[in-house]
């Protein structure tokens, strides 16, 4: 907000509330939809039962990572089909923030096989939380705000946040025994912007190109601070709190991605919106995905010597 105040020199100002202060957390897409306010920054996920296709532009469990989603939404086409999926509610849509890759979650039993997730309550939103689902848990979306709380009090039994600098400031290592990883529901999850059309286009060019520039600002700048703070206090969580770091099985993660498999193939079965999108992103993570092949990957061999 303060950027868009300094870049507009004071002639747009950006009045910012909370979840729960103006509508409630899971509201703000219908709020903005309906101009109760001009925009908002979520997660498309968040608002599955409106527009289930949304969800492939936050994360896709097993999908694309962060710099994956970024080369496809700005250079890929994805952005286009963003904005087409979301112009019927009169939106929209701007990445703003992605959170880069998260970890696994915070439980309180140890994970050894897929049949330790039988009967487990957890905070997981998304197309993750369907994957739990088919395991035999049960998934939940339960608020940021509501999440310690109903941990510390047994209303669910494991949850997910964003990586060891959020949760450490939620103290969720101070309720819950284990901390695994690698967060393979959500791999580099795209945070947007959704702004009002009509309030939008009826901005002036100039103050449309500032809001444009602060969303990618926002794009990079919250990324490069997650990144770094997550370093920092994975050592704080480890050797000050001694939390108990551990590894996903590979066969829970193997199981894990053969449920997340069904999970899409049933959405675009049953979604037209989704199986376009879906095409779009299968298509270009091939492409990139062979470019990191013989990049990323081959780097990242090379340096374990």
């Amino acid at each position: 907000a303060q950027w868009v105040k300094n870049m507009s020199q004071g002639r747009l100002s950006i009045q910012v509330y909370g979840a729960n202060e103006l509508v409630p957390a899971f509201e703000s897409f219908e709020a903005v939809r309906q101009g109760t306010a001009q925009m908002s920054h979520g997660a498309a996920y968040y608002w599955a039962g409106k527009v289930p296709a949304g969800q492939f532009f936050s994360t896709v469990p097993f999908g694309m990572n962060t710099q994956q989603m970024n080369a496809w939404l700005i250079a890929g086409g994805g952005m286009k089909l963003w904005e087409d999926l979301y112009a019927p509610f009169n939106l929209i849509p701007f990445a703003a923030g992605n959170t880069g890759m998260q970890m696994g979650g915070w439980f309180n039993k140890m994970i050894n096989s897929i049949s330790d997730i039988q009967g487990l309550k957890m905070r997981i939103p998304g197309l993750g939380s369907k994957v739990i689902n088919k395991a035999g848990g049960s998934g939940l979306a339960t608020p940021g705000a509501e999440i310690y709380t109903n941990l510390e009090r047994g209303v669910i039994d494991a949850t997910e946040w964003i990586g060891p600098y959020h949760d450490y400031l939620k103290g969720f290592h101070k309720i819950a025994k284990y901390y695994y990883y690698p967060g393979w529901h959500e791999p580099g999850t795209v945070l947007e912007l959704a702004v009002n059309k009509t309030a939008f286009e009826g901005l002036p060019a100039d103050l449309q190109d500032i809001i444009r520039a602060g969303a990618a600002r926002l794009n990079a700048q919250i990324l490069a601070e997650f990144d770094a703070k997550n370093g920092e206090y994975l050592a704080k969580l480890i050797n000050e709190n001694h939390v108990n770091l551990l590894k996903f099985p590979d066969d829970v993660l193997a199981t894990f991605k053969k449920y997340s498999e069904e999970v899409i193939e049933e959405l675009i079965s049953s979604n037209a919106d989704a199986a376009k999108i879906y095409t779009s992103y299968t298509n270009f993570r091939k492409q990139i995905s062979a470019w990191e092949d013989i990049t990323t990957h081959a780097y990242n061999e090379a340096l374990k010597g």
